[in-house]
């Protein structure tokens, strides 16, 4: 078997179509592939810390503060100092990051339909499975603990 037959290329390739396919439809919305899913846990629940958000999110807070100064220029959000602590700030939609709730939803029934097409419901609860047993696999591999 040569590189280009093993599973693990066959998966790295699914990965990069994935995320080119989401970086795509998420920039007609003038968002980055990262910034939905911050937008969504907002969408719930505004005033969060920056550090309260990576931590949801798992990534550190030196990559959340970047991305909330993007999303912040782009004017998706604002940040607003804690009122009971001025070294601290909450995080705070804008009514454009509020607006664009029922686009994101849509482009992200897109995302999924464009790549789950063709599966069966029984196909994909079998994916399902054997994706999650993957990200064990992986979690464990590299001592990450579950977030889920």
């Amino acid at each position: 078997m040569h590189f280009p037959d093993t599973l693990d290329f066959l998966l790295h390739q699914v990965c990069h179509l994935h995320h080119h396919r989401v970086r795509q439809v998420f920039e007609s919305l003038g968002l980055y592939r990262g910034q939905p899913p911050i937008l969504r846990i907002l969408w719930d629940e505004e005033g969060l810390t920056h550090n309260e958000l990576a931590l949801r999110l798992h990534v550190t807070p030196a990559t959340m503060s970047r991305t909330l100064q993007r999303m912040e220029k782009a004017g998706f959000l604002m940040r607003k100092p804690d009122p009971a602590d001025q070294r601290v700030s909450r995080v705070y939609l804008t009514g454009h990051g509020r607006a664009v709730q029922e686009q994101v939803q849509q482009a992200l029934q897109r995302i999924e339909a464009d790549t789950f097409a063709g599966f069966t419901a029984e196909e994909l609860t079998i994916l399902r499975g054997y994706l999650e047993r993957i990200r064990g696999n992986l979690w464990r591999a590299t001592e990450e603990k579950d977030p889920c």
